[in-house]
């Protein structure tokens, strides 16, 4: 007796057409690792974990960028979109990996401003491992006590 491809004897008594699915959701799986896996390494980007808040003063983005040198990153605000982008270069070492969670290599972080945002006053500063940038509100922007009279 011949079985078919791929399938073994317990499945013989039934047809799963599920199975069917599965069996080529991971083959398409498999042959998509392998092509990205041809794809040069300088082309991968990735995102950084950051935390964008509001105050009634101004906007502030907080990015974790751990072990990166100030001259790897730049920041730009093409019109209202704020883009960071930079490197982080991977250390020299002997040995082998037992485990690796690190990453490394080029990162973009885009983050939309609200029109509000006084870009002549943008400051930025890398301490820590963590980038701040600071996008102040405009004055018409900033919240206000209003004051109510009694007639």
């Amino acid at each position: 007796m011949t079985l078919p491809v791929g399938r073994s004897a317990h499945m013989l008594g039934r047809w799963d057409p599920f199975r069917e699915f599965e069996d080529i959701y991971g083959q398409l799986g498999r042959w998509l690792d392998a092509a990205a896996g041809r794809i040069d390494e300088r082309l991968r980007t990735w995102t950084p974990l950051a935390d964008v808040s509001e105050t009634a003063e101004e906007y502030l983005v907080e990015v974790d960028l751990p072990g990166v040198a100030r001259d790897d990153v730049a920041i730009d605000l093409v019109g209202n979109e704020l883009v960071i982008d930079g490197e982080i270069k991977d250390r020299e070492r002997e040995g082998v990996f037992r485990q690796r969670a690190r990453r490394a290599g080029r990162f973009t972080f885009r983050v939309l401003l609200p029109q509000d945002v006084d870009e002549d006053h943008i400051e930025a500063n890398l301490a820590d491992g963590v980038l701040n940038v600071r996008a102040p509100k405009t004055e018409q922007a900033k919240a206000r006590r209003i004051a109510i009279s009694s007639d």
